[in-house]
């Protein structure tokens, strides 16, 4: 695209600014990054940095550092935090994040252009898509970093300075396999595809039989890309003794399901609209259909290529990887995003054209922010209405929390799933939504260990989250259940957030002292009284019976379902 020709104004540095400080607008009001999992993540935090402080952290809560694929943010807020305080530290690094992406993204279509194309826009709005919204930090930042990386491998690859490369990307590629692996899995596949198109036009042209056409066409540079690409290869070393250390535990599932990989795809811009968010993934489709047919638009073969090398893992790739759910799902907003950045004009495609493009693209980012900036305004609203409640909350309260949930995966997530998290982190209290699984994060629950089951499930996740029935093919319990089992003398305070309907018989020894909007509702527990009896009326039969049949019985019901 570089002809010598005066940049177009989406193609300076003053427009490169302009939109990736955009990005950061939906973030800026919020005091909480309104995103699902970020809650629980800062409640983590704040054991980490004061465990050794307070005693009855280390009753409640294991915390132990190793080195892992997973952290992020873990580690950038031990001194940020001395700086911002953990709330504002937090902000900041998440806020920092999708202007990371969309200026990796812009980077990456400038080097394998030579200019911006006016398609690349497009591109941008995916920095806030469903794996950022669903509070997948250390991900999201680790593919933030992962963008500008290969962006700056195509750079020196660009200036041959190969060597200097390859000495960058030795630390480099640890800091981002720290990070989270995730993003260090991706630069390698991007980095592989891109050197493979150099290497193939790098190679001599000769004359002979197919044979040595296919050896030099297509073996060769397979090898001599790889070759180039063992800078990239010292975290291999760290996921062996990762995952091969003393009590890691997650399991690797779900393959090939392709129905839950077309909802992803579907899925990509979810967030409050249905149909808004729908309608902006037809945008994208569009967009790459009319790069096929329209003869004025090709795509780059680098980049194509990138792109059919991560569509080609996001279908090989399992729903579930050592115990980590989502892990194809992830993969969707960037695969989307190299397709997009491929394309680009012909040469001799008219100015007046592509800056229409440019301006349609640009219309298209900022209608996507204005709608994130406003849903994040309103879910930030509804964070504070629910968090009022921890001014009655003292300081190492033993707390259950139980989150209204359904079992229809409404499109808007009400984004309070975790929100518990923080009154582990403003009140330093138990909550039972932290994830306790060894060699995934760094702190794992301990408390009620020597207790019977029952009561030991409802210490972790997903323990938090109720219904109104018991959902098909799901751990949650329905509110009645949950409220007549929980181990009362092992919790002090029921911290109910928006629950569905059940008998108010069942708040039988628990204490209103605060009331909110939707049935929020803080009690105290009064242990010298019983906690009400479970009647089979309780329990209503779920929506789909072949799915969950429910005894008459609700005895029956209690002991036919095993303890999470």
């Amino acid at each position: 695209m570089d002809r010598g020709e005066a940049l177009q104004w989406w193609q300076t540095r003053t427009f490169v600014a302009f939109v990736t400080i955009l990005a950061m607008i939906p973030l800026i009001w919020p005091d909480v990054p309104p995103l699902v999992d970020l809650p629980g993540h800062m409640g983590r935090y704040r054991v980490q940095l004061e465990y050794t402080q307070h005693p009855w952290l280390s009753e409640w809560y294991n915390f132990e550092w190793s080195l892992m694929g997973n952290l992020g943010v873990d580690l950038l807020i031990i001194p940020l935090s001395k700086i911002f305080g953990l709330e504002l530290a937090v902000k900041l690094i998440v806020l920092s994040t999708p202007p990371m992406t969309v200026a990796g993204l812009l980077w990456i279509s400038r080097e394998v252009h030579g200019r911006i194309p006016a398609t690349a826009l497009f591109a941008l709005p995916l920095a806030y898509a469903f794996p950022f919204h669903f509070g997948f930090v250390n991900f999201a930042l680790s593919m933030a970093f992962a963008m500008l990386a290969f962006g700056l491998w195509l750079r020196l690859a660009r200036l041959g300075k190969l060597r200097l490369r390859a000495i960058i990307f030795v630390p480099l590629s640890c800091i981002i396999w720290v990070t989270h692996t995730f993003g260090w899995g991706v630069l390698g596949v991007l980095a592989f595809s891109a050197e493979l198109i150099r290497q193939h036009d790098i190679r001599p042209r000769r004359e002979g039989g197919w044979r040595q056409d296919f050896v030099t066409a297509w073996v060769i540079p397979w090898f001599k890309a790889g070759i180039q690409c063992l800078s990239l290869a010292p975290p291999v070393l760290l996921m062996l003794a990762w995952r091969s250390g003393g009590g890691v535990s997650g399991q690797t599932g779900d393959w090939f399901n392709f129905r839950a990989k077309i909802l992803w795809v579907l899925q990509v811009f979810r967030d409050r609209w249905q149909l808004f968010d729908i309608a902006s993934v037809g945008v994208l489709f569009l967009l790459l259909l009319k790069a096929v047919r329209d003869p004025n638009i090709q795509y780059s073969r680098n980049l194509g290529l990138s792109a059919i090398f991560l569509l080609a893992v996001f279908l090989l790739l399992p729903r579930i990887v050592f115990g980590s759910a989502y892990a194809d799902m992830r993969l969707v907003p960037f695969m989307i995003a190299i397709a997009i950045i491929a394309i680009r004009p012909k040469p001799g495609m008219p100015i007046l054209g592509a800056a229409t493009v440019a301006l349609l693209g640009l219309s298209f980012y900022t209608a996507r922010i204005v709608s994130t900036t406003w849903s994040f305004a309103k879910y930030d609203a509804s964070y504070d209405e629910e968090l009022e409640a921890l001014n009655h909350v003292p300081i190492g309260a033993r707390l259950v929390s139980f989150v209204g949930e359904t079992c229809y995966n409404e499109w808007r997530m009400t984004r309070l799933q975790h929100i518990p998290g923080l009154a582990l982190e403003r009140r330093l209290a138990y909550t039972n939504d932290q994830w306790s699984m060894a060699g995934a994060q760094l702190m794992t629950v301990k408390y009620l260990r020597g207790r019977d089951r029952l009561a030991r499930s409802f210490i972790h996740d997903p323990s938090e989250l109720v219904t109104d029935v018991q959902c098909p093919r799901e751990y949650w319990r329905p509110v009645a259940r949950a409220l007549a089992l929980f181990p009362r003398d092992a919790f002090d305070y029921v911290w109910l957030i928006r629950p569905p309907h059940y008998d108010t018989r069942l708040e039988q020894g628990l204490v209103p002292i605060w009331k909110g909007g939707d049935g929020s509702t803080l009690f105290k527990v009064d242990h010298a009284i019983p906690a009400g009896v479970l009647e089979p009326g309780d329990l209503p039969r779920p929506k789909r019976e072949r799915d969950m049949p429910i005894p008459d019985n609700a005895a029956e019901l209690v002991n036919s379902m095993s303890p999470e």
